[in-house]
């Protein structure tokens, strides 16, 4: 397969992720880079052996130079997506963009029509279609194995001290900084499930709010800050000291409080004094839920239910009934597939059937194999030899990210959402 070429917008933890993945399995080189945190930008220079006068602290001035690669990989947070994004289509760049497209509606469908309209090809980012468990699941699907899918169980559990880090005290934490909680963590679980059935979703309703990483749950006597001597330092579980300046090894944490790539204990310190990070977490300025449920109602009367909850030790769990036959999984990497048939008589005992294959899906193990094979699919699409069922097209991703917007709005709203009448309303602006 022919080396491609990128240049990468956005240097946070997921473009460090695609482009070394792009570099270790010899399928990109990275060209340029736009990044402004200087430490970042270092590394990705120094990783691809990038030329200085390619380095920028900002998006612009490398779209300046035209187009010089293949593709364009933008990996900006949620609200900085839509002008790079649509700056790149316009010089006929093909496009990987980060998840969610865009943190509206509208942005959406505009950033869909432009890369239509110019014949470019736009890869979002939800990668769990490129998992083995989840693409195993569509294969015995498809084969009729349990025959029509009636129902789908789908849980996101985000982890109660991933919900701290990256949605109470990070930057997706604040709907107006990011966007809203469903669309940033569970719009390619939304995606997933509507991928599974292959069918159009008829209606959806959700119910979600946040009730506890709030001020009115603080423990008596907790201050403003961990580092102001917090008299349940030693039994909360959200001590910032602990988690960001006493374990050493927790790089990812460290890294995103610092904002930079190797930070030293001063430097987690001033983080901790000055920013969210060293907050008590029941005392931050964050907005989004805390746990959601969205039912759906697609093609043929199938129910969907995902909930994403962040009151668990985290990990995806699905299922999945037909039929003939129920479908279990998760994606905990030691987990098989377990398949049960349908009795046909009361009382008949029926063998669970296993199905092995190999997974994982610890917190930083790369969503379960699917950025690895995300990066490897992406390559073999824009060489024209790709054969696989999970790229999607842009028109595609951003039906599905209209799902989650009508989720959203069914929350807020408290009411049922009809997805033609919503797709029309979005279409008509």
């Amino acid at each position: 397969m022919k080396k491609l070429t990128a240049v990468l917008i956005g240097a946070g933890s997921r473009g460090m992720s695609y482009s070394k993945l792009m570099k270790n399995n010899a399928l990109f080189d990275i060209v340029a880079v736009a990044e402004p945190i200087t430490s970042r930008r270092e590394r990705i220079r120094l990783e691809h052996n990038i030329p200085e006068d390619r380095c920028f602290d900002d998006w612009k001035p490398l779209v300046g130079l035209g187009k010089i690669a293949d593709i364009a990989v933008v990996c900006t947070m949620d609200r900085d997506h839509f002008a790079p994004a649509m700056a790149c289509i316009d010089l006929g760049y093909d496009l990987l963009l980060e998840k969610p497209i865009t943190p509206t509606p509208e942005q959406c469908r505009d950033l869909c029509a432009a890369a239509e309209a110019k014949g470019v090809k736009v890869v979002i980012c939800t990668v769990l279609r490129y998992t083995k468990v989840f693409i195993k699941l569509r294969e015995l699907i498809d084969s009729g194995k349990i025959g029509k899918v009636m129902a789908i169980n789908h849980e996101e559990c985000v982890g109660n001290i991933h919900q701290s880090h990256s949605f109470v005290r990070g930057r997706w934490g604040n709907t107006e900084r990011s966007s809203n909680m469903l669309l940033q963590k569970c719009c390619h679980d939304i995606d997933i499930l509507q991928w599974l059935l292959g069918k159009k979703c008829k209606s959806v309703q959700s119910f979600g709010m946040l009730s506890y990483f709030t001020e009115e749950n603080a423990p008596e006597g907790a201050p403003e800050r961990c580092t102001d001597g917090c008299p349940h330092a030693d039994t909360c579980p959200y001590n910032a000291i602990k988690l960001y300046y006493d374990a050493k090894e927790n790089a990812w944490f460290r890294r995103a409080a610092a904002e930079e790539e190797n930070p030293t204990d001063e430097m987690v310190m001033d983080a901790l004094l000055h920013k969210n990070y060293g907050k008590c977490v029941y005392k931050v300025d964050n907005d989004v839920v805390d746990h959601q449920t969205v039912n759906m109602v697609f093609e043929g009367d199938t129910i969907v239910t995902l909930h994403m909850n962040a009151f668990n030790a985290g990990g995806r769990y699905i299922h999945i009934m037909g039929t003939k036959g129920e479908l279990r999984a998760a994606m905990d990497g030691k987990s098989p597939i377990e398949f049960r048939p349908i009795t046909a008589a009361p009382g008949e005992k029926t063998e669970t059937e296993i199905i092995d294959f190999r997974a994982d899906n610890s917190i930083t193990s790369g969503h379960g194999g699917g950025d690895e094979g995300l990066i490897y699919d992406l390559a073999a699409y824009l060489a024209g030899e790709y054969t696989g069922k999970s790229i999607p097209t842009i028109a595609e991703s951003y039906y599905n990210h209209l799902l989650t917007f009508a989720a959203e709005e069914s929350r807020l709203q408290n009411r049922i959402v009809d997805m033609e009448e919503y797709i029309r309303k979005i279409e008509a602006k």
